[in-house]
């Protein structure tokens, strides 16, 4: 199956953000549409503040309320920001279903699938509901097998000297 284009930018490295942003800057920069979801991610306001000025061109939407990573929180927390997380996968799903973007970027979202926030079928519903004329732009530290099945281009990012 490939309708539109799937990129990922996974592994331990940074940059996958950064990389998935010129990928979208790119894109609007040629009259596309662009939406960035983040997902997994604390509160960090010096980048949220940055994106922002971004919009209209690149939409930025976060769900989360917390201000510490996903990995950071206590159980209780984490069920807390589950619920606020779902919003945000059902409000991707929104977005590709009506077309409302060229561009979806989901910041951060393999950490849904290794923390088991969403299910595999999900994500594969998910993908199947898209159009074709709307490409995902995938980040995130761990790539699960069953996105392999649906991406075009993988890049993976590391750190070659720390």
């Amino acid at each position: 199956m490939s309708k539109g284009n799937v990129l990922v930018f996974y592994g331990e490295g940074k940059g996958k953000t950064s990389s998935a942003l010129g990928y979208g800057i790119r894109a609007a920069s040629q009259g596309r549409s662009v939406i960035v979801i983040q997902f997994m991610k604390g509160k960090s306001g010096d980048e949220i503040s940055f994106i922002r000025r971004l919009e209209p061109e690149i939409r930025f939407f976060r769900f989360e309320k917390s201000s510490e990573n996903y990995e950071e929180l206590s159980e209780e927390e984490k069920r807390e920001e589950t619920m606020n997380i779902k919003n945000g996968f059902n409000f991707a799903k929104k977005v590709l279903v009506t077309g409302e973007c060229n561009v979806l970027i989901l910041d951060e979202f393999l950490g849904l699938l290794d923390n088991h926030v969403i299910t595999h079928d999900e994500l594969k519903a998910m993908l199947e509901a898209k159009t074709e004329d709307t490409e995902i732009v995938f980040t995130g530290r761990v790539l699960d097998e069953s996105l392999k099945d649906y991406a075009d281009e993988i890049y993976k990012i590391w750190p070659q000297k720390l």
